[in-house]
């Protein structure tokens, strides 16, 4: 009997918030199962919501700052600080998001994460200790160069003039002046939580990988890849602190290439579930559920290299729990995520993306119900068992 269901979703891009995902699972569950007991466990992954969710998780509070957007106008954008006081946690995606860049302005060669080093050093100004910076949700390829401008890093062309924000203006970069960067920044520990499989550079960059998503041309995305190996390379001789790879080294991509630009700086790039999931108590909760339910926007290949699904899935199978595996879209391997026992797309009928963004609540209560009730009827099914001297029909299959 399915007694206990934990739900833990992340958020659908631009659709919906990991927590309104989740509130949409459980209503599709009630529908098949009233009385069962329902976790629900929105989960992060270091893009939009972390904040929110951190603070609630930990007792802590918001704190509203104006930043600068990643088309360059300012905005209300948020940091939070956790309970206890010595930890803020900056989210990238709440000031340098994709959601905030309009569909008609997206371009990664000039979007910028300068409000980024604005939230580091408003967080700064609270006196913590520690700054977890959350990368996901990205609308940015500049190489994290806007946050050092931010923090008073100067980046120079052969000319001595500072460079204009946006990651293609990066092809023209011959210098960091670094001397003008916050001395603060040294008396705290910078923490990045990132996707260790996004990396800066090469044939798997950052910019090749995702610049599409954010709108950049098969042109602009080899303009991006040169300017950001031009960038690893100046940051590099001009900033980093020494031994590190800002080129390929796991999470320099993260955040179209923040978690360089923050390395560089002497952050450290820790896988995001090992820094974001602990304070959800995750593990125990899978631990005492009868069927685990997850979802995202898009299930496929790219699911197994570092997102939500296949880390719960992960961690459901360490407890021998059941996992269902929800999706906006199935794409190829999308029935071969490991741990992930079940799959099943909310779409019943092809449909434009616009109306599927709009409806996406009541497709994913739908559509857990629809899942649900398959595996209710499963259960209920007689056990078929081989009887000793006897022979199924040839037409059983």
């Amino acid at each position: 009997m399915l007694n206990r269901v934990v739900v833990a979703p992340c958020g659908f891009k631009e659709s919906l918030s990991a927590e309104a995902a989740a509130d949409a699972i459980a209503a599709g569950v009630r529908r098949v199962l009233p009385g069962a007991e329902i976790d629900l466990v929105p989960l992060v992954d270091g893009g939009e919501g972390t904040a929110l969710a951190l603070a609630a998780a930990t007792g802590g509070r918001i704190v509203p700052t104006p930043a600068t957007g990643p088309v360059g106008e300012t905005l209300a954008a948020h940091f939070a600080l956790l309970g206890g006081g010595d930890t803020a946690v900056v989210e990238m995606a709440a000031v340098a998001g994709l959601s905030l860049v309009p569909r008609g302005l997206r371009d990664p060669g000039v979007t910028t994460t300068y409000g980024v080093g604005e939230l580091i050093r408003a967080a700064l100004d609270t006196g913590v200790r520690r700054i977890l910076v959350g990368c996901g949700d990205s609308g940015t390829s500049d190489g994290g160069a806007g946050a050092l401008q931010a923090l008073g890093a100067r980046l120079l062309d052969a000319e001595g003039r500072e460079l204009p924000h946006g990651g293609r203006a990066l092809t023209r970069l011959h210098r960091v002046d670094p001397t003008g960067l916050d001395p603060r920044l040294a008396e705290v520990e910078l923490l990045v939580a990132c996707n260790p499989y996004n990396v800066l550079c090469g044939e798997r960059g950052v910019a090749r990988v995702f610049g599409p998503q954010k709108g950049a041309t098969p042109a602009q995305v080899e303009e991006l890849s040169a300017a950001l190996e031009n960038w690893a390379f100046v940051l590099t001789r001009d900033v980093a602190v020494p031994g590190g790879d800002l080129r390929s080294g796991p999470g320099t991509g993260a955040s179209g290439g923040l978690g360089a630009g923050l390395a560089a700086l002497g952050a450290r790039l820790l896988p995001r579930f090992d820094v974001l999931l602990d304070h959800l108590d995750l593990d125990a909760r899978l631990a005492r559920a009868d069927l685990v339910v997850t979802a995202e926007g898009a299930l496929d290949h790219q699911t197994p290299r570092g997102k939500v699904p296949a880390e719960v899935a992960r961690r459901a199978k360490l407890h021998g729990r059941p996992v269902l595996a929800l999706a906006g879209t199935l794409g190829e391997g999308a029935g071969d995520v490991p741990g992930v026992d079940a799959c099943h797309g909310i779409l019943p009928a092809p449909m434009e993306l616009a109306e599927a963004l709009l409806r996406a609540s009541e497709l994913l209560t739908d559509a857990t119900e629809r899942a649900l009730r398959m595996i209710v009827l499963g259960a209920r099914l007689p056990a078929q068992t081989e009887v000793s001297g006897t022979q199924r029909p040839s037409s059983v299959r």
